[in-house]
């Protein structure tokens, strides 16, 4: 099995990133290298902060978790570098802009439930539980009256026997 230098791996991973955006099987024919490894290997720099696109030819058709790391990494730059950056990664800042947006409209959505959403939560809870406490009560009868009839049959056996 052989052995990769940091160096050479993240040569490879660079040639998945925007601009150049190649495919991980042209890139394991390339090389060489098993495109397990290839896949491996872009994990581990998108866990490390590396933006790697899923879909190299598409900005659109990145993750989340990509768009998340080049949204956090363009929050703190202007517009220069935002634009700079951009063009590296081969988005547009609109696409950007937007991505940023969506965040955080799914931030604020989620937000704490008020008091009344709590105490319509847990009566809508005693309701259900009261329902489930009588259906089970109901199971329980019917149970025992099963039984019961095949008691009584086995005993006294049924009408056409006579």
């Amino acid at each position: 099995m052989s052995r990769y230098s940091n160096e050479f791996k993240e040569q490879i991973v660079r040639k998945m990133m925007p601009p150049n955006s190649q495919r991980v099987a042209k890139i394991s024919q390339d090389t060489g290298i098993a495109a397990p490894t290839l896949y491996s290997w872009r994990n581990q720099f998108r866990s490390q902060g590396y933006v790697v696109p899923a879909k190299p030819n598409d900005a659109e058709g990145w993750n989340w978790k990509s768009k998340a790391a080049a949204v956090l990494k363009t929050l703190a730059m202007n517009e220069a570098e935002k634009s700079e950056y951009c063009r590296e990664q081969g988005i547009y800042p609109e696409q950007l802009e937007a991505w940023q947006d969506a965040f955080e409209i799914a931030d604020t959505s989620r937000g704490a439930p008020s008091k009344a959403d709590d105490q319509v939560a847990k009566k809508r809870i005693k309701q259900l539980e009261k329902e489930l406490h009588r259906k089970e009560k109901a199971l329980a009868e019917a149970a025992a009256l099963l039984v019961l009839s095949k008691k009584a049959q086995a005993i006294w056996g049924t009408k056409e026997e006579e």
